[in-house]
């Protein structure tokens, strides 16, 4: 199987920078699957799971927000928050799940900038819980 060339930048710095087989990652539309010499994409992406194959080994993160860029066999993924598998806490990870689940309770306390928040941190809270789970 060929490869592309693959560069993970977050506002924290360069996560990735090398050769991949394929990446797989969840957009606002959907998951999507890069594989080598996919035709040029550029779209949002949602909150979910990414995965690169990269030297025929497999690497989950959890991917929230941000962007993603395939131009001519040069994928650039520059999501918000990425955190490889075996770096996210999955302690911290269900003590997030669990404050936003409280929060969420009494949601007609809340104002509808108050609910969204809340409900986006339980969102990231099961994604990052649901990778950190798959290590």
């Amino acid at each position: 199987m060929g490869t592309f060339d693959l560069q993970i930048v977050t506002p924290d710095g360069l996560m990735f920078s090398g050769q991949a087989q394929s990446l797989r990652v969840r957009t606002v539309e959907g998951d999507v699957c890069i594989l080598p010499r996919h035709i040029n994409l550029l779209t949002a992406l949602g909150m979910g799971e990414a995965k690169i194959v990269a030297d025929g080994k497999a690497r989950s993160a959890a991917c929230i927000g941000g962007m993603l860029s395939v131009m001519d066999n040069h994928v650039k993924l520059v999501p918000t928050t990425f955190e490889w598998a075996d770096e996210i806490d999955a302690k911290r990870a269900e003590k997030a799940k669990n404050e936003a689940e409280e929060k969420l309770s009494h949601r007609d306390r809340l104002t509808d900038q108050e609910l969204a928040i809340a409900e986006a941190k339980l969102k990231r809270a099961l994604v990052r819980r649901s990778v950190a789970n798959r290590k």
